[in-house]
């Protein structure tokens, strides 16, 4: 079959959507039909058992969700460049076209239209809504080297999950994307262009309070939870917030403010299992601890909505009726969004990771010993965590005063 021509693929299909159904309740996004129908077009039987395979040992929903865009992007880039399916093990060559499609020199493109990925591969990956087109008047741009490591990441999971051994550490493979990545040339970017610091924090907080007349509403209540939770305990991940439940909080008695003067005032507390997280399975110790105004917060949410098992964070309808889903964490994220636009802040500038930067940059400005902050936030890369240190110093260093 030629390049640029979609084979059949309906055989199955019906089998394969209700295949994919079973996974709903571990994969949100797919809940909608449509999703789950064109999932069901990209995917081949066997891709379809391995994600079931996959969700049956317990692998984290976000791992699992981000494997299954990975998997259908990459078998419907591979079915356009290549008229045939994902092969198992994947040979080189087709590992190298990957990169050569997705990561190229956009000086180069101009002097030459076919460097980097055909326009007519490109334009099935967008009608299929897997690939952005260009901005108007602008040229297409390479994919960030972070997307195109991770699709390859997943790729070299998914072999070994399949029990097939991949060629992705081939010496052709690692010198090839080395290249390429440099020649992309797209600075590495933040997941929240800025951090939400304590300042930004009580800027959010302060459009939780409500009016005069009414005062706070349902949804003020509960935003102001969540803003101070996720803030709090490390800066929380949205995901994880939006999976809370009540049973991973467990009450505990107060303590003093001033951990140094046992009769200074005390302070609710309360403590939260993590289980699942991106980088801890459920067996890990990974508590963390609320003192104060986070705790005050969630039990008056807690109490105003009634909860009392099931999702700490849910959705509330038009009328102010709390439903018995759970927060979505595309939800999360639209709700700090929104949160940021009635403080006079551009949402553009925010994402609910900058609670997560946010709460380690407010860390390193007040001095506080990076292997504390660590302990809260759940950082298991000391590199990552101190990349926040080091962006929080650099208006203290002495070194860029010398010629002030």
């Amino acid at each position: 079959m030629s390049r640029g021509r979609l084979p059949d693929r309906n055989d199955g299909v019906s089998a394969r959507v209700g295949k994919l159904d079973t996974l709903s309740a571990i994969l949100p996004a797919m809940g909608a039909t449509d999703r789950v129908e064109q999932l069901a077009q990209l995917l081949t039987d066997d891709d379809v058992e391995t994600l079931r395979h996959l969700a049956r040992e317990g692998m984290g929903a976000n791992s699992l969700r981000a494997l299954t865009s990975d998997l259908s992007y990459l078998e419907a880039w591979c079915l356009a460049a290549t008229g045939a399916a994902l092969p198992w093990p994947a040979p080189v060559p087709l590992i190298l076209k990957f990169i050569a499609h997705h990561l190229w020199d956009p000086e180069q493109r101009e002097k030459d239209p076919a460097h980097g990925m055909p326009e007519d591969i490109a334009d099935m990956l967008e009608a299929q809504k897997l690939l952005r087109g260009p901005k108007a008047g602008g040229p297409r741009q390479p994919h960030a080297p972070s997307t195109v490591q991770r699709r390859l990441a997943s790729w070299s999971t998914l072999h070994r999950w399949r029990n097939v051994s991949g060629h992705f550490s081939a010496p052709d493979v690692r010198s090839a994307l080395r290249l390429a990545v440099r020649v992309a040339g797209r600075p590495k970017t933040r997941k929240s262009r800025k951090a939400v610091t304590a300042d930004l924090l009580e800027r959010l907080l302060a459009t939780c309070e409500g009016t005069e007349v009414s005062g706070p509403s349902l949804a003020d209540i509960r935003d102001r939870a969540l803003l101070l939770t996720g803030f709090a305990s490390g800066g929380r991940r949205r995901s994880e917030l939006a999976g809370l439940r009540l049973s991973q909080i467990d009450w505990e008695d107060p303590l003093p403010a001033d951990p140094n003067d046992p009769d200074s005032d005390l302070l609710p507390a309360a403590g939260l299992r993590l289980g699942r997280t991106k980088t801890e399975g459920p067996s890990d110790d990974n508590a963390v601890l609320l003192i104060g105004r986070p705790v005050v917060a969630l039990k008056t949410w807690l109490e105003a909505s009634e909860i009392s098992e099931g999702a700490v964070f849910r959705a509330i309808d038009q009328w102010g009726n709390v439903k018995s889903r759970a927060l979505t964490p595309q939800s999360v994220n639209a709700i700090l969004k929104a949160r940021c636009a009635r403080a006079g802040l551009d949402p553009r500038d925010f994402s609910a990771h900058g609670l997560r930067s946010g709460f380690l940059t407010e860390a390193a400005n007040r001095d506080i010993p990076i292997q504390d902050a660590m302990l809260q936030s759940r950082h298991r890369s000391l590199a990552q965590a101190s990349s926040y240190y080091n962006d929080a110093g650099r208006g203290r260093r002495r070194s860029a005063r010398m010629l002030g």
